[in-house]
């Protein structure tokens, strides 16, 4: 398939049948964009129940790194399961956890021995990394970002700031977590320009946060995103990262990476803060890690992660065909992936920004390998939000077979698997194309 094949109306019959019993048994708490009922994905293909054939820029939200079903990794799960499916690795020892918690140990930035905590999700990753601060610093204050998103349990909750539906009737959240503007360049929060700003976004942080109203000894972490995603796939200035390091160090504060959407190759690094020269003292890594397979992994020097046995553990953590679909996600990325996550990421963005000449509604295009947002507005002066443009170019994109997902109020993201080809590049951007220019008019 080199096109999307659209033959039904959308959703075609038997997508309505299975949408009217979903609407009765599953919870309506989910969110859903456009009505696409899944029966079988290859690569950056998904077919739906009805035959109809799409072309899948999001990776099912930028988990299928090496793509739906590659063949090595459907093998690895296949020959994991005909030996150990489950035996829960916090209470007994194999391999595949071993192995992997040794393999993350090489691959996470910084020198000295890692140890790795397992669990199921992005949000129990950072759950976990949350825990482990106070434990470790004996600390109860931490600093996250507004626009960040970092999982939806309580305590991933209480560090979000994305939109208020997530936190709506479900206070009171956990205490001592003060929120600060991030490094949103396009929309500076000081209405300040880079270069010129001196970076006051990091300068605030001790200038005014630490001498009126948060004393820094009593911080535990920085919770941040290398490259925030649900807020709108905004990238940092390059500076920004080291000189809020900086400071954190300077308080023994620790700097918590959350690169559940950033990390395993999806910027064009194993992981994103390398971009920065930043070595977290904690990572939580989840999505990309596993091509598919439920995964989170929290990790940390030794020194930090120096919790007690009980104190903190998962039962389906660090499943073994999880790990080693993780280990086989891991080489392929390695062995190529990653790179071409990097060559087609940077053809894309420029692509992109020349469709931007050519667009007003086209405000901001930004991101790093395959982490790649658009931001549309109504007028390039006020930049004014387009968010129902946005999300009409969405619906547009998916009727035309080209699946698309926003972010942010008014930003579609682009996360293909990392396999993607030119072809594929090409396609997704020929239609985009069509769909904005409908809009554009």
């Amino acid at each position: 398939m080199k096109y999307p094949l659209i033959k039904t109306s959308l959703p075609g019959p038997e997508g309505k049948k299975l949408i009217q019993i979903d609407q009765t048994y599953v919870s309506p708490s989910y969110t859903r964009v456009y009505p696409l009922v899944v029966k079988e994905a290859k690569g950056v293909w998904v077919h739906d129940v009805d035959g109809n054939v799409f072309l899948d820029f999001t990776a099912g939200i930028a988990v299928c790194a090496t793509g739906h079903c590659h063949p090595e990794v459907v093998q690895a799960i296949r020959d994991q399961a005909e030996r150990l499916l489950h035996m829960s690795g916090t209470d007994f020892y194999y391999e595949p956890q071993i192995v992997l918690a040794k393999k993350l140990a090489s691959l996470a930035p910084g020198e000295g021995v890692k140890r790795t905590y397992f669990g199921n999700s992005g949000a129990e990753a950072v759950e976990a990394a949350f825990k482990l601060a106070r434990y470790h610093t004996r600390r109860e204050l931490n600093i996250a970002f507004f626009g960040a998103f970092h999982g939806r349990t309580m305590g991933a909750l209480s560090l979000t700031a994305s939109k208020t539906i997530q936190k709506k009737h479900y206070y009171p959240v956990v205490p001592g977590i003060t929120h600060i503007p991030y490094a949103y360049c396009y929309r500076c929060p000081y209405n300040l320009c880079y270069p010129q700003c001196g970076l006051e976004c990091v300068r605030w942080v001790e200038e005014t946060l630490f001498r009126t109203t948060m004393p820094p000894d009593e911080v535990a972490a920085i919770f941040v995103e290398p490259i925030q995603g649900e807020g709108g796939y905004i990238v940092p200035p390059p500076e920004f990262h080291r000189e809020l390091y900086k400071i954190a160090k300077k308080y023994n504060i620790l700097y918590v990476a959350d690169e559940v959407q950033s990390g395993m190759g999806r910027t064009g690094k194993m992981f994103a803060m390398e971009h920065y020269g930043v070595a977290p003292d904690i990572l939580a890594v989840a999505k990309g890690i596993a091509s598919g397979m439920p995964l989170g992994a929290t990790i940390a020097s030794a020194q930090i992660m120096d919790w007690e046995a009980g104190s903190h553990a998962s039962t389906f953590g660090g499943n073994p065909v999880s790990c080693q679909a993780a280990l086989t996600t891991i080489r392929l990325l390695e062995e190529g992936v990653m790179a071409n996550a990097a060559a087609q990421g940077d053809r894309m963005i420029n692509r992109l920004k020349e469709l931007q000449k050519v667009y007003e509604c086209m405000g901001d295009v930004r991101g790093k390998g395959l982490m790649i947002g658009v931001e549309f507005v109504k007028d390039r002066e006020t930049k004014e939000r387009a968010g129902d443009w946005r999300n009409l170019i969405v619906r547009r994109a998916f009727e035309r077979g080209l699946l698309l997902l926003g972010c942010g109020d008014n930003t579609i993201r682009f996360c293909p698997a990392l396999t993607v080809t030119e072809e594929e590049v090409d396609v997704c951007l020929s239609i985009f194309e069509k769909c904005v220019r409908e809009i554009a008019r």
